[in-house]
């Protein structure tokens, strides 16, 4: 499988993604959305939108592993963050380069989409993250 990413000219840059993907390949990878919570359901991160990000990315790549791909197969990733405000960029970010190394993200991210919501899934959760990805 071959996902090629890049930012086309004309576009805004520099941004923490790219803005196109071009995938080839036959099978679909949808991972559900990913929270910071451990195997056991125990609750990560409370409070802490950074380390919230990391453990969704974490569990976002432990999904991925399951279906045999990984970070460098993944053509679209969606973020979804509770009550968000763009001062909260620093904190979000610093989530996903903290673990981008550990789990094989590579920056820029692939395109991606921050979306600000209400309310996720229980009251604490601040972050939940979704990809997609192809391969052969």
């Amino acid at each position: 499988m071959t996902v090629h990413t890049f930012s086309p000219d004309g576009l805004l840059q520099p941004v923490p993604y790219h803005h196109v993907s071009i995938a080839t390949g036959t099978r679909h990878v949808h991972v559900a959305g990913q929270i910071a919570r451990d195997a056991t359901g125990g609750h990560v991160a409370t409070g802490d939108l950074t380390g919230q990000v990391e453990q969704a990315l974490r569990n976002t790549a432990r999904a991925l592993a399951g279906a045999g791909a990984t970070f460098a197969d993944v053509v679209r990733l969606r973020f979804f963050v509770t009550r968000w405000r763009p001062e909260q960029m620093d904190a979000f970010m610093r989530g996903v380069e903290n673990v981008a190394t550990e789990i094989g993200l590579a920056l820029p991210l692939p395109p991606a989409s921050l979306i600000g919501v209400d309310i996720l899934f229980e009251p604490d959760v601040l972050v939940e993250v979704e990809a997609y990805a192809v391969l052969d």
